[in-house]
């Protein structure tokens, strides 16, 4: 049987009022009933129902977390920043991959609405209006995270893509490279089209041209997709000396398709990726790529969303807050320059 607070007022010989007060840290009583209460409760292996709690307080004490993909390391490093300070704060964690499907997008909101979420972070995923309404229309408040449409939400984190992508193609360009290619993901939207722009800009900073051939888009973001890359960059009479890829995913499929094929990276082409995520490091040769501060990034939005929820409260909530956050440039062994 779990242990009551019947149990708790009859070991610590006060009533259950007292007790209640004594769990709640409450200034009605004194220090040393509160802490024999305590005390008492610990002993006994007392656990507050978090039912009960929510009842009372109006809070589930959790929070709703998007994502597109479970599997992507890339949401990894994100999720443990999130989940660092909810813990801190004592909120548990609902999660959630949409995999871009609108059903499983209403099915989500449904089981989030369900399980009485206090607020919910949408990381890297398109999500429709209609679904986000919905969370409005209850009350929900949201953050997003380097969302495609972040100009739809009023709390957003985050990264400078155009920057990080200028970074890059400032290294290459630093090595001596003119024929530089870029390697997109159509469905990612807004945060490709960054990608791209910061690209653009630093090619037309150093004056050199983009081909059209040079810039190709696969529908994802994958090893997988990567591997099925090189064969158009590969197949150009003129083949670009470097790619910079969309994210560290299809970087590892670009060199793995690479080798088998007898391409030598960085001897023959130079490669980047984009995210850092934990295998770049790991690859051969290891990857450059552009870390972004994703635990800090699931810190803050963290931070935002608990911040609106106390916010809320006091009713004092603020119209709109963007944060833009900045990563650094990761030079390794698969860029140098062009032979």
């Amino acid at each position: 049987m779990p242990v009551s607070i019947k149990d708790i007022a009859r070991e610590a010989g006060v009533s259950h009022t007292t007790v209640s007060r004594g769990l709640r840290g409450s200034s009605l009583i004194s220090e040393e009933t509160t802490q024999r209460i305590q005390e008492t409760a610990f002993k006994l292996g007392y656990l507050p129902s978090a039912a009960a709690r929510s009842l009372k307080t109006n809070r589930s004490q959790a929070l709703g977390v998007i994502v597109s993909n479970i599997d992507d390391p890339y949401f990894s490093e994100i999720l443990q920043g999130i989940e660092e300070i909810a813990q801190r704060s004592n909120y548990s964690l609902f999660m959630a991959a949409s995999q871009r499907d609108p059903e499983r997008e209403t099915c989500i909101v449904q089981a989030m609405r369900e399980h009485r979420v206090d607020g919910v972070i949408i990381c890297s995923t398109p999500f429709s209006d209609e679904q986000s309404r919905i969370f409005s229309k209850y009350g929900i408040p949201i953050v997003v995270v380097n969302n495609q449409a972040v100009e739809d939400y009023r709390y957003s984190i985050y990264h400078d893509d155009v920057h990080g992508s200028r970074q890059i193609t400032r290294h290459l360009i630093q090595l001596g490279h003119q024929r530089i290619a870029y390697l997109g993901n159509s469905i990612s939207g807004r945060t490709t089209q960054d990608r791209l722009a910061g690209f653009r800009q630093g090619m037309e900073a150093a004056g050199l041209p983009v081909p059209n051939l040079y810039l190709y888009e696969t529908p994802g973001s994958e090893p997988e997709k990567g591997i099925l890359a090189s064969d158009h960059f590969l197949a150009l009479a003129n083949r670009p000396t470097a790619v910079i890829c969309f994210n560290d995913m299809l970087a590892i499929g670009m060199l793995k398709a690479l080798q088998q094929r007898g391409v030598r990276v960085p001897e023959e082409i130079s490669i980047t990726g984009f995210d850092n995520i934990i295998f770049s490091n790991y690859t051969n040769p290891p990857l450059t790529t552009f870390d972004q501060p994703k635990r800090f990034i699931g810190q803050k939005a963290a931070e935002l969303i608990l911040s609106l929820l106390d916010l809320t409260s006091r009713e004092n909530v603020p119209d709109q807050k963007i944060q833009v956050l900045q990563g650094k440039l990761l030079v390794r062994r698969s860029t140098a320059p062009p032979s």
